[in-house]
């Protein structure tokens, strides 16, 4: 079953390898912003760039910015 996190007023779904998840992860790991999901968990199935107008790609970005406010970071 799906999870979700309301920020802002606004419901995510935390789906592993969904947008706001894939967006928490790339903080986390200190890579740099890349909007990006799957299909269906992580590296399962196809990978998807989304455009800036869609609702993943601001998912995305909230999950990114999420977990930097949280400082959950695996090094440092």
């Amino acid at each position: 079953m799906d999870k979700y996190i309301v920020i802002d007023n606004i419901e995510y779904n935390t789906r592993h390898g969904g947008p706001f998840d894939r967006g928490a992860a790339d903080s986390y790991y200190g890579r740099p912003k890349r909007p990006h999901f799957y299909v269906g968990a992580t590296r399962q199935g196809e990978e998807i760039i989304p455009s800036k107008t869609s609702d993943a790609y601001w998912a995305y970005m909230a999950g990114y910015e999420w977990n930097e406010r949280q400082g959950h970071k695996k090094y440092g």
